[in-house]
């Protein structure tokens, strides 16, 4: 069925029309809390939207990729505290050994000693977070070192890899976040190989010889020196991490004040526009139900 309309109803349906869609409108932003429901909205604005929504989503992905290295940092830093501890009483219990008056079977004993702090050592090397072996390398599924006190030679070999794990900060810049148990306990160089050096000074020890214990102390004051050093590194991680993680925590909330501003919607001011649309509509309806009406018997009798 065709329907024709006068000029003056047509204005009428048109005008409703534009109240209903700003009505609409209004409500749909206080129903959401959003400005830009559809791309209709704001279409000059989508490419800015989704710019910031795809910056936030990075900037997040960082944070919670922060949040674990710091986890597995912290883990770190602690374990190689905890060495350096161990390393300091190996040196404790050499000085012990060196002793002149220090007997066969009083080195015997240090010896034993030696070997418990040797296999303190070993886990602590083999230390996991969250089920990877954090000083292995890049095969953080493999555990780095096995111990077998009967062997002359008790430490296995390296069963890691290199670590070439990075974190990103918010800038965009990176920066390596582990060392490997290999580097840390068994680099190479008695001077600088605390597994050796300590196994040389257990060996000493054992065989009650005082030149090799002497020999064997510098080397374990070495490998102290060393690794006191290797600790400094997970200090200097830690402050990177910290560092990063408030640049980014920063970062979210520009970036989510910015995206708050494109895309939120003015609550006091869609309130405004539902109450007009909605008085509007009403006047509007009052108005047209007072106009006169003609029809064709308007015209006959």
């Amino acid at each position: 069925m065709i329907t024709f309309y006068d000029a003056q109803t047509q204005s009428f349906l048109d005008g409703m029309q534009q109240i209903q869609q700003r009505e609409a409108q209004a409500q749909q932003e206080l129903t959401s809390g959003l400005r830009i429901n559809t791309v209709s909205d704001a279409p000059d604005q989508i490419s800015d939207l989704l710019s910031l929504r795809s910056a936030i989503a990075r900037n997040t992905q960082i944070g919670q990729n922060l949040a674990s290295v710091k986890s597995e940092t912290d883990a770190a830093e602690s374990a190689v505290s905890s060495a350096v501890s161990l390393v300091e009483n190996a040196q404790s219990l050499g000085t012990q050994g060196a002793s002149d008056m220090a007997s066969a079977t009083t080195r015997q004993q240090l010896a034993q000693q030696l070997g418990n702090v040797l296999t303190e050592l070993v886990n602590t090397a083999n230390t996991t977070v969250g089920g990877r072996y954090i000083f292995a390398g890049d095969s953080d599924q493999t555990q780095p070192y096995t111990i077998d006190l009967t062997q002359a030679n008790p430490i296995s070999a390296y069963a890691g890899s290199a670590s070439t794990r990075q974190v990103e900060a918010p800038n965009g810049s990176t920066f390596v976040i582990a060392q490997t148990a290999q580097q840390l306990f068994d680099a190479p160089g008695d001077d600088n190989n605390v597994f050796a050096s300590i196994n040389n000074l257990r060996n000493a020890l054992l065989n009650n010889d005082s030149s090799g214990i002497q020999t064997a102390m510098a080397q374990v004051g070495g490998a102290d020196q060393y690794l006191n050093n290797e600790l400094a590194f997970y200090g200097n991680v830690q402050d990177q991490v910290a560092d990063a993680t408030n640049d980014q925590a920063t970062a979210d909330t520009q970036l989510r004040t910015q995206l708050s501003t494109l895309e939120d919607a003015d609550e006091t001011q869609a309130i405004t526009d539902l109450t007009q649309a909605q008085t509007q509509q009403q006047a509007a309806l009052t108005s047209e139900a007072q106009l006169p009406r003609t029809n064709l018997f308007s015209f006959l009798g």
